[in-house]
């Protein structure tokens, strides 16, 4: 049986990994003024520049039932089911739309990832290892729900004005973060983003601290990946990341840039690593 995994572009996969295990993805779309594109269109510095030139952030817009039917019935074309993961229904309706869009078809399995950014591409290539195994989508639907809960996603935010702007952060935490010069972490914790700690200082010795922090509180990680997910972030921060995570032992260390549906929501030189801390467990 010939199984397709499907992402939503929430995932932020770089081109290399898409192709690497053959993920499907359907767009998000980005609207900035009177000028409307999908997610990965774009260079996401354009987004910043927009963004810091307006004072208004980028409207994401989520991909919608029809959208996801025509991508749903294209990949069945040459594959026989679809394994389909989006970014997690607190944040987005997505989710939702998938799953209505899934009923046109038998064979189109929707997983509510819980998650974001590069979470979402732990669970899917887990899905594609199973699948690669020959695991029924029923058993893989099953497996990768039972290690959702372990996925760590988190990030250190440089600057809180887009949080604030998005309607994440309330005023008094954006104006006392600024007069502090913190640096927030945020995790994704039940399907939402929340504030679980702050840093201060230059932001590559933000990173050390945070990976540091971050690779000791979930101290069994599947070593098989991690990623390292940024919104433009500095060689510098990106290098700190690098470093920290090599002690682990990881077999395989991406990084990958986040696409305009993530960076719209954290701005620039954001940075996280994110793995899933099951290691003893698999």
């Amino acid at each position: 049986m010939k199984i397709a995994i499907s992402l939503d572009s929430a995932c932020d996969v770089s081109a290399e990994v898409k192709a690497e295990y053959d993920f499907k993805i359907v767009p998000f779309g980005v609207t900035m003024g009177d000028r409307f594109f999908y997610d990965g269109e774009i260079d996401t510095l354009e987004l910043f520049e927009y963004a810091d030139k307006n004072s208004v952030l980028p409207k994401t817009n989520a991909v919608n039932e029809e959208a996801f039917k025509a991508h749903f019935a294209k990949i069945l074309e040459e594959n026989d089911a679809i394994i389909h993961f989006d970014i997690s229904s607190e944040m987005s309706s997505a989710y939702q739309n998938a799953v209505n869009a899934a009923k046109e078809f038998k064979n189109v399995y929707v997983i509510d990832s819980r998650t974001l950014s590069t979470g979402i591409a732990l669970e899917a290539i887990y899905a594609k290892k199973l699948a690669a195994e020959g695991k029924s989508p029923e058993e893989i639907v099953e497996a990768v729900k039972a290690r959702i809960p372990f996925v760590q996603a988190s990030f250190v935010i440089e600057r809180l004005d887009y949080l604030y702007k998005g309607g994440r952060c309330s005023s008094l935490a954006f104006f006392g973060a600024n007069l502090l010069k913190l640096r927030p972490e945020i995790e994704v914790l039940d399907g939402k983003m929340k504030s679980t700690a702050k840093f201060r200082g230059k932001m590559t010795d933000v990173i050390k601290s945070y990976c540091e922090k971050t690779l000791a509180k979930y101290g069994n990680p599947d070593k098989s990946v991690i990623f390292i997910t940024h919104s433009k972030a500095t060689e510098e921060m990106v290098e700190e990341a690098r470093k920290a995570v090599a002690e682990y032992g990881f077999d395989k260390v991406y990084e990958t840039t986040a696409g305009c549906t993530v960076s719209s929501h954290c701005g620039k030189n954001t940075l996280g690593i994110l793995y899933i801390n099951d290691g003893d467990k698999k």
